[in-house]
């Protein structure tokens, strides 16, 4: 829990809008649902900035649970992604959402939260079905599919829900197409650089955001050579934070590729403080 609290601490800087509990980055799968529950309760409490939970589970049941502990603990949203193992076909995955959110009353907003490597998908169609019944108030999509999120923006502007971006190769573009913001598993080793990037696009300041989105690539670059989040939380490691041990040990090449990725990250996150520190082109 005190770990918990450290990482809360560490991505609640100013400018952050918000934080998300438990989602993917969280790796919540190695937490039962007991925990989850208790880590929801103390949590949303806890934080100085709003929290959406993620309360995605394998069953329609636990997912309810997480959703009523969070509205009891006062969150600011709920964060579903489609059943998970096994995957689900379409017609599945669109009635468990419509179930979902016709057994909760009064909770908070719900997002819907596209992640087909990890999870069934969320095609766009079914998503922007389900988001045009007005019961959802938006979606986090993590495909990295520019045409999907594209779809997504424009029937955004046409009905008013809000589409976050859960890819950060796509969020400058996707910002500047009229998306709403991001989820970014990467802002919880390095929440400076995405706010830095943030207020570049939101000021025009175009190429000020091409430095800061092409700092940001690197950085993507290099975590995604090891299985999700294993970059992200070592990252996090190395800036003083008690990110605990990675799901399973990494051995053979990926091992030696992380003594690299760590001999290597100290030096490009100076270089990267220093650009986010450094003046705006157009100041």
């Amino acid at each position: 829990m005190a770990a918990m609290l450290e990482v809360l601490d560490f991505a609640a800087i100013p400018g952050i809008a918000g934080v998300v509990l438990l989602g993917t980055t969280g790796e919540f799968v190695h937490f039962d649902l007991e925990d989850r529950i208790k880590l929801v309760s103390f949590v949303v409490r806890r934080s100085r900035v709003p929290v959406i939970v993620n309360v995605s589970h394998s069953t329609l049941d636990g997912a309810w649970s997480l959703a009523r502990a969070a509205q009891e603990a006062g969150a600011a949203g709920l964060l579903l992604m489609p059943p998970y193992f096994p995957r689900y076909p379409r017609e599945a995955v669109r009635s468990f959402y419509r179930q979902f959110v016709e057994g909760i009353d009064d909770g908070p907003p719900v997002y819907l939260y596209n992640i087909p490597q990890v999870t069934s998908p969320l095609d766009s169609r079914t998503a922007i079905d389900l988001l045009e019944t007005g019961l959802f108030a938006g979606i986090k999509d993590s495909s990295g599919n520019w045409d999907e999120f594209a779809q997504l923006v424009e029937a955004s502007q046409r009905t008013g829900f809000r589409v976050l971006s859960g890819n950060e190769r796509i969020y400058a573009r996707g910002r500047k197409a009229g998306s709403h913001g991001i989820i970014s598993g990467a802002a919880s080793a390095i929440p400076e650089l995405l706010l830095a990037l943030e207020a570049a696009i939101a000021s025009g300041d175009e190429p000020r955001t091409q430095r800061l989105h092409a700092r940001l690539m690197e950085f993507i670059d290099r975590i995604e050579a090891f299985p999700a989040t294993f970059g992200i939380k070592e990252a996090a490691g190395l800036r003083g934070l008690k990110a605990g041990p990675t799901a399973i040990p990494l051995g053979g090449p990926l091992g030696e590729r992380m003594i690299e990725y760590r001999a290597w990250f100290p030096e490009w996150w100076a270089g990267t403080e220093k650009l986010i520190a450094s003046p705006s082109q157009d100041s």
